[in-house]
């Protein structure tokens, strides 16, 4: 049977709108589905730098805006835009306000366990602080890895085999960037602490994640261009980190626009255990 998942809080991150590898039928998908009193864009929702270069807009995507000035309408929801690296044209907004719609640079979220920082966390990327070019120059070869990525996985499937992410791979298997993940998170987490926080709510790196560093709880969001996974906040407070087939699961509904190809496509859906050294997190 059919049904809507009903939260207390949705956060997406990196759907790269205007991107050609965003997957934003399921991002709507998702969306249209959860019932919630607030929803939290945490950064990169439009890629202002692929719309710049070999980007377009395409229709899917003026559905997912559709689909969020619909759930403000029609459902009351609250939404709070922080804005990201890619959607910097928007610090020229900035701080913004209009009815239910705020655009800010960073965002505090109140619960009972205390408070959580919200932010993109492209401040904590030297990369993208102090040599933009370079990032852009990344944002290229990103795209380029997604392409192959995607004829590497049609000879996959003509072979028989599932589909596999090449970026996926690399963030894995190569020190620098496990390293780069690494001092990334090490960082959140004392700025969370430096701001008497519970716990820090991020995304830009597109590796979701549920654990706890320290006393401090790290939650990424992941993205909407390979992971396709969101943070949700229940309505006792706990906070999870939700797969786009978990929540197709979750809801009875049929997965859209997934091509055979695609990296989940076979695999069994299941939800991203959270981490605490080699338990789980509990909430406070």
């Amino acid at each position: 049977m059919k049904t809507k998942l009903r939260i207390k809080t949705l956060i997406m991150s990196d759907i790269h709108l205007g991107m050609a590898d965003s997957k934003a039928v399921q991002a709507a998908h998702f969306l249209r589905h959860c019932v919630c009193d607030q929803i939290i864009l945490n950064g990169d929702i439009i890629d202002a730098w692929a719309l710049k270069t070999s980007g377009r807009w395409r229709h899917e995507h003026t559905h997912f805006v559709r689909t969020l000035l619909k759930k403000m309408e029609k459902e009351g929801c609250e939404v709070i835009y922080v804005r990201g690296n890619h959607d910097d044209i928007l610090d020229r907004f900035l701080p913004f306000k209009l009815a239910g719609l705020s655009i800010v640079n960073e965002h505090l979220h109140e619960s009972p366990a205390g408070r959580y920082l919200v932010v993109h966390g492209d401040g904590f990327d030297h990369v993208t602080t102090n040599h933009v070019w370079i990032a852009k120059v990344g944002s290229v070869g990103y795209d380029v890895l997604l392409r192959l990525n995607r004829l590497y996985n049609q000879w996959r499937r003509w072979r028989g085999k599932e589909g596999f992410s090449l970026s996926r791979l690399v963030k894995s298997k190569v020190k620098q960037a496990v390293g780069f993940v690494g001092r990334y998170e090490e960082q959140l987490q004392n700025l969370a602490r430096w701001k008497n926080c519970r716990g820090i709510i991020c995304g830009h790196i597109h590796t979701p994640a549920d654990k706890l560093i320290d006393d401090i709880h790290y939650l990424n969001s992941g993205d909407w261009v390979e992971s396709m996974t969101a943070i949700i906040e229940h309505h006792d407070h706990r906070f999870e980190v939700l797969s786009y087939h978990d929540f197709c699961l979750l809801t009875g509904r049929v997965p859209k626009g997934i091509e055979p190809s695609h990296p989940f496509v076979g695999q069994r859906p299941r939800l991203l255990r959270r981490e605490r050294g080699e338990g789980q997190v509990q909430a406070a």
